[in-house]
């Protein structure tokens, strides 16, 4: 059990929250909920031990392992990929070098009766106990079947970390935190760089394998699926419910409307209370009255209500020219890199008004097939786009192609018609940019700012073709809601690369599956192809990490 004890966090005359209580009990699935800047990472990196609380503690057992997997990594070595996972058993392997060393040794000394030689022998076996008493496991293969579950070949397993990306480097420390078995995993956004079949992978390691577990995630069918009790955090203080994030959501509406309800009695309280106090200052009779009520109110704690979004603000795509019967064809389209085949042979015809996913394993082609839609590498095959199609595109990288040169209000501006101009800070507010944000240089904003900001304007541009490369992976839930919202009503065609499975639901109708160096074409949503893919997939996974 890990107990949270009076957790405060101020700083420069801000209270980012007081007062926190709570208990993480042995199999606790915890999702930690609340709008960005309300103290989550902070709360986790706390009850992690890399932070320091202003007061309070957190308190857990002496031999309690506690694992933290934050949102951003800064790793630099050049260790290989099977090297670097095995550093979750490094206190197991340090040990057994301890051993090795000493017997040797025992085996080349002949001072038998000596104190030094006596102390060795009670050293070996000090370890040795506590050694041998460790459960009987083949390292190796568990380091290698735990780099599997996260989407690595074994091809991969003795490259250099250093050729990777952020995001399987990021599945790299994930990997060693699932090995260590802690009482506790602490993680901070980390389905953000992985892929459909990997989520559902750590998904079933959760639920089945892990002890207590606290989650950070924008991703609502991560949580829903992993979680069975959500703390939210909010102006300073912590809701705890049993429930997961669907049934939250619920008990959540029921307690504003309380707190409103009570608000607003209060408020009736106070104002029929102030207008006795006016209406009888000064007269003689009253006089203890009017003292009363006035230390009354004085001493009263006001009710506040918690924050709550209530703008009904949606967008819509502005209206574009008429596409043709196809605006996307691929024949025979190839793609390698020296001797690495990405796909072969791939055939595809999206239709006008079809809303299409992209799906598979990071590595087999998504995003090679847009760049090679989008004429950006050179291919074998035909691929074109169809007549009179306008892309809208959002690429990974999109946050690089803004100005930065230009405020967050003038690159929104500079792309808004008509009545839309009147909105622009509503709209950007739907996306976590307010206040001075606005006013902030594109040069100047994080990734994560650049990348809401790049999504905002392509909502306002008016195009028929919509090419969407992991869209979701800086967005919060209320802007992600907003974007599906805008989607489900685009009437053009969309092509969607995204690992969000809460996201894809509802959106598209056809499946392209990327996967063997192919590119299958499946007649059905995306709902029930990732209810088909989970069951099969699960056959194929070995969880005895």
């Amino acid at each position: 059990m890990i107990s949270v004890d009076g957790l405060a966090v101020e700083f420069s005359g801000h209270t980012l929250f007081s007062d926190v209580n709570f208990v993480i009990n042995e199999n606790d699935k915890i999702a930690l909920m609340g709008k960005n800047g309300a103290g989550k990472s902070t709360m986790m990196k706390i009850i992690a031990g890399v932070q320091q609380a202003t007061r309070g503690h957190v308190r857990h057992p002496k031999d309690a392992v506690i694992a933290y997997l934050p949102q951003h990594l800064l790793t630099d070595d050049d260790c290989t990929v099977i090297e670097e996972a095995s550093k979750a058993f490094a206190h197991v392997f340090k040990m057994r070098d301890e051993m090795d060393a000493m017997n040797k040794q025992l085996e080349t000394r002949t001072d038998y009766e000596s104190d030094e030689y006596m102390k060795i022998i009670e050293k070996v076996s000090e370890l040795g106990e506590v050694f041998y008493a460790l459960e009987e496991v083949n390292y190796e293969a568990e380091v290698e079947k735990a780099l599997k579950g996260l989407g690595f070949k074994q091809t991969d397993l003795n490259r250099a970390t250093s050729e990777f990306s952020g995001g399987w480097r990021m599945r790299i420390e994930l990997a060693k935190i699932l090995l260590q078995k802690p009482d506790l995993i602490l993680l901070d956004e980390p389905t953000n760089h992985v892929d459909i079949e990997s989520v559902i992978w750590l998904e079933d390691f959760l639920l089945n394998r892990a002890k207590a577990v606290v989650v950070i995630s924008h991703d609502k069918a991560f949580i829903d699926n992993i979680t069975n009790r959500t703390i939210e955090v909010t102006m300073g203080k912590i809701y705890d419910y049993k429930a997961n994030y669907t049934h939250y959501l619920q008990l959540r509406k029921e307690r504003m409307a309380h707190q409103i309800k009570a608000y607003q009695e209060q408020q009736k309280f106070i104002a029929d209370n102030k207008a006795f106090i006016e209406r009888f200052k000064g007269t003689f009779s009253k006089t203890n009255q009017v003292s009363s009520r006035e230390r009354m109110l004085e001493k009263l704690e006001i009710i506040e209500v918690d924050e709550v979004d209530n703008s009904s603000l949606k967008l819509r795509f502005p209206s574009a020219v008429r596409s043709g019967d196809y605006p996307v064809i691929a024949e025979n389209l190839s793609k390698s890199y020296g001797d690495h085949v990405v796909f072969s042979e791939a055939n595809m015809a999206i239709e006008r008004g079809e809303k299409v996913s992209f799906v598979g394993r990071n590595g087999e082609g998504k995003s090679t097939m847009i760049k090679a839609i989008m004429g950006e590498i050179d291919f074998e095959g035909k691929c074109a786009l169809g007549h009179n199609a306008k892309v809208g595109y959002f690429a990974q990288n999109q946050a690089a192609l803004l100005d930065g040169e230009l405020t967050v209000f003038q690159t929104v501006d500079e792309v808004s018609e008509g009545d839309v101009r009147t909105q622009i800070k509503n709209i950007l507010g739907r996306f976590m940019f307010s206040g001075d944000d606005i006013d902030k240089k594109v040069a100047n904003l994080s990734g994560g700012e650049k990348t809401r900001l790049a999504m905002v304007k392509l909502l306002l541009e008016p195009v028929n073709v919509l090419i969407l490369d992991e869209p979701t992976n800086h967005l919060d839930l209320k802007s992600k809601d907003v974007l599906k919202e805008a989607l489900l009503a685009f009437d053009g065609t969309l092509i969607l690369v995204s690992h969000d499975r809460d996201f894809l639901q509802g959106l598209t109708q056809k499946v392209f599956e990327f996967k063997e160096k192919r590119v299958i074409e499946h007649f059905e949503t995306i709902d029930d192809f990732l209810v088909r893919n989970r069951i099969e997939n699960l056959k194929d996974i070995d969880l005895n990490v």
